[in-house]
């Protein structure tokens, strides 16, 4: 077998794992309220969602914060009222979220651009989340062992979804932020979260082939 064939053939291996993984991994649901080129606006179901704590930067806590959450959902649980563990499937997308080291006021604050779109960049306490297989309830899920993963009930929601592909480096992400903003904005959507990353691929998949989105919380429109 010369080199170029032996390279097609391990490029397609690569593709077709992707697509593998992509067509068996269960996502949140959401229904479309509308759409326009890489944007969308999604209003998502409730769903439970399993949630570390990680300080550094955003490539150090999203590796740590994943390694976290996967060792609670390949087993390091117990099931409720039980000392069993169980797995539980892996699910898409993993999201990034930067946290403030302030304390969060209870009103939704609005999204200032200039601010926002760095948070990725200078920012070293983040939130890594997974989300739950839908058929779990809170009194049906595996709980984690571990402290430092919680369960949450997270309520239905709006977003506005930029979806893009490729590596995340820090200048994307704060463009993608950017551009999701100045979409919101010239709809008049009301923002009302922090800007999140939107990870649904698994480590080798090729750049091309990688989803990812920002997605901003806004108020529920009209």
């Amino acid at each position: 077998m010369n080199r170029f064939v032996f390279l097609t053939v391990i490029f397609f291996s690569i593709l077709l794992m992707g697509l593998e993984v992509a067509m068996a991994t269960e996502e949140p649901t959401y229904k479309v309220l509308s759409s326009d080129n890489s944007f969308e606006v999604r209003e998502y179901a409730p769903m439970i969602i399993a949630e570390t704590m990680i300080t550094g930067t955003m490539d150090e806590a999203s590796s740590k914060g994943f390694r976290t959450i996967a060792d609670f959902i390949f087993g390091n649980n117990h099931l409720p009222r039980s000392k069993e563990s169980a797995k539980i499937t892996m699910t898409a997308p993993v999201i990034v979220t930067p946290q403030s080291a302030k304390i969060a006021m209870t009103a939704p604050v609005t999204i200032i651009p200039s601010n926002d779109s760095d948070s990725f960049a200078d920012r070293q306490s983040w939130s890594i989340s997974f989300v739950m297989p839908q058929h779990y309830t809170m009194e049906t899920i595996p709980q984690p062992n571990n402290s430092a993963v919680t369960l949450k009930v997270i309520p239905q929601r709006c977003f506005i979804a930029h979806r893009y592909s490729g590596f995340n480096g820090q200048s994307t992400i704060k463009s993608k932020i950017e551009e999701t903003i100045q979409w919101s904005n010239s709809h008049h959507y009301r923002m009302i979260g922090k800007p999140q990353l939107a990870r649904y691929n698994p480590p080798w998949t090729l750049p091309m082939f990688k989803r990812n989105e920002i997605l901003i919380e806004i108020e529920k429109p009209n």
